[in-house]
């Protein structure tokens, strides 16, 4: 028995470059798709928390990452002093980045 493949009349046969450009264009979807759902809302929220973070001052109650509520008390390049709770001793140094709200001092 001979062994021959039967093609419609007209079809051809599939071409291998073709197979390669779906599969580029496969990861090349899958690349935007990664972009715009992970790396572009991180890069947001990150600008976010540095604006948020350029504006610490002095006197604004502050929420910790670690959930503690304080009180600013110096601001340096990247490190703030915090002061928590009433007793005026327990005053902590922690990095910037530590801060995840911030409530403005009210000025009157």
């Amino acid at each position: 028995m001979n062994n021959f493949i039967l093609l419609a009349p007209g079809a051809e046969t599939p071409s291998p470059t073709g197979s390669w450009i779906m599969i580029i264009g496969q990861v090349a979807v899958l690349g935007l798709l990664l972009y715009f759902m992970l790396i572009r809302p991180q890069k947001k929220q990150q600008k976010q928390m540095e604006a948020m973070l350029s504006t610490l001052d002095k006197g604004d109650s502050v929420l910790t990452s670690s959930g503690f509520y304080g009180v600013v008390i110096d601001v340096m390049e990247e490190v703030v002093i915090v002061e928590f709770g009433n007793n005026k001793n327990c005053r902590i140094p922690m990095k910037k980045s530590a801060v995840v709200e911030i409530e403005k001092a009210k000025t009157e």
